[in-house]
């Protein structure tokens, strides 16, 4: 008899998790604090579009429902920068044929639900987690002015980085270990329409940052030929959040340093005044389980900022992983949430750190001209040798044979060995030379990349 699955949040990972359980013959329940997306409007500003790439397709390829889901993408294969003079530039991400893909939050939230419905999931709008009784094994649900209590036998909380499973779980937990860290900058969402016949105004199949050293804007391209953009902005000092306080000192901010992306925006100073101000928040926490019951996943247990674009795809290759224990562990649970959580907790804490190193690299780095330089040389040796070397973007992106804390381990070495090659005697001018390939080879042999 197959155990009966609650899941709290049907979100990405929630709305995944189902489709994964319900195919194995699990009788799935989701609740979800939200109203139901698919009949009310989509709240816009607090979006930031995804970056679906291959740990994430490969998770929705295993359960059978990537096909589902591609026509909703739209294929990125490099950085386009535009630079405050007025340039620009191109950056593919990795090797021909590789790319990660944009999607709307929203639209893949909505067909993911869709598709667990399909499978014989059952979701419940409107039920905010109040407590949960690990003792009798009930959760108090909050709906508008009544309290529904619900019995559960699996558990998991997929309610996102502001997790109220966690929070319960937690305060009802003698040894929890939670971190909690904001970066000083927040984000708002801004609009770029599809010109006239649902032309894309920009470069479609690429993602567009304007790096500007302490900021930084970015825009992924939509099936409907709009970008979403995304302000990457510190709350204080200036310029920031704080001192962009009328429509005018808006308007003049981004004349001067996002001039071709504001010619694009008609609504800016509407939008930048309507959307939310959100923060980006990095959560490390453990135990993620409790005995054979109950574990986090996605967010919940490992929210991450998005500068490595990995967070929907480390929720996903949670879900992947989760999967696997099932069949490996015969379905006894405790063994396989016990191996969960010591597979997992050291991957989402290096992706984590990655993600936030990953926000200087794409803020200030970009710009660098001794930055490009070396990934120049990085491309023109991973090119010739693929098989030894894959610079720390594509370990972690296109390689999801190979673990988050691998990728980690691995890219801090090659990158002290590019700190060594980027000190060569006129490294400008003999970049692409034998020799320089040649103490590459070397160094790797020597240090065991």
């Amino acid at each position: 008899m197959k155990r009966e699955v609650t899941i709290i949040g049907a979100g990405l990972v929630g709305s995944l998790l189902g489709i994964y359980l319900a195919k194995r013959g699990y009788p799935v329940t989701i609740y979800e604090r939200r109203g139901d997306m698919r009949k009310e409007k989509i709240s816009a500003g607090r979006s930031i579009n995804l970056a679906l790439s291959d740990r994430g397709i490969r998770a929705l390829e295993e359960v059978g429902i990537m096909n589902d889901i591609r026509p909703i993408t739209i294929p990125m294969h490099g950085r386009q920068m535009h630079h405050e003079d007025g340039s620009s530039a191109y950056q593919p991400y990795g090797l021909a044929g590789q790319f990660i893909n944009s999607v709307s939050r929203g639209e893949l939230n909505i067909k993911l639900m869709d598709l667990a419905a399909s499978y014989g999931v059952d979701i419940f709008f409107n039920q905010t987690c109040d407590f949960i009784d690990w003792d009798k094994k009930t959760i108090h649900f909050k709906h508008g002015e009544s309290t529904i209590i619900k019995k559960f036998d699996l558990l998991f909380g997929s309610d996102g980085a502001y997790s109220a499973t966690r929070l319960n779980h937690q305060l009802q937990h003698d040894r929890f270990q939670y971190h909690q860290y904001y970066i000083d900058y927040g984000y708002k969402e801004l609009h770029i329409p599809p010109g006239a016949d649902g032309k894309f105004m920009m470069k479609e199949n690429a993602l567009h940052i304007w790096p500007r050293g302490n900021y930084m804007l970015i825009a992924l391209p939509n099936t409907d030929g709009s970008f979403t953009c995304t302000l990457f902005f510190p709350f204080d000092g200036e310029p920031s959040f704080a001192s962009l306080t009328t429509k005018q000192k808006i308007q003049d901010f981004f004349t001067e340093h996002f001039p071709d992306a504001c010619n694009l925006m008609p609504t800016l100073t509407a939008d930048f005044v309507h959307n939310p101000t959100s923060s980006l928040v990095t959560v490390k926490c453990f135990p993620w389980v409790r005995k054979n019951h109950f574990t986090l996943i996605g967010d919940a247990a490992h929210a991450l900022v998005p500068f490595f674009g990995q967070g929907m795809n480390c929720g996903f290759e949670d879900c992947s992983v989760l999967d696997k224990l099932i069949d490996e562990e015969k379905e006894d649970w405790e063994k396989i949430l016990d191996r969960f959580q010591e597979l997992r907790k050291p991957d989402a804490d290096a992706i984590a750190d990655l993600a936030l190193n990953n926000f200087i690299e794409m803020r200030d780095k970009v710009a660098d001209p001794v930055f490009l330089l070396q990934k120049k040389i990085e491309n023109r040796f991973s090119s010739k040798y693929p098989e030894i070397w894959t610079p720390a973007y594509g370990l972690v992106t296109f390689r999801p044979d190979l673990r988050y804390s691998t990728a980690l381990e691995k890219g801090n070495r090659q990158q002290a060995i590019m700190e060594e090659i980027m000190r060569m005697p006129g490294i400008q001018d003999i970049w692409d030379s034998q020799q320089v390939e040649d103490a590459m080879l070397q160094k790797i042999n020597t240090n065991h990349v």
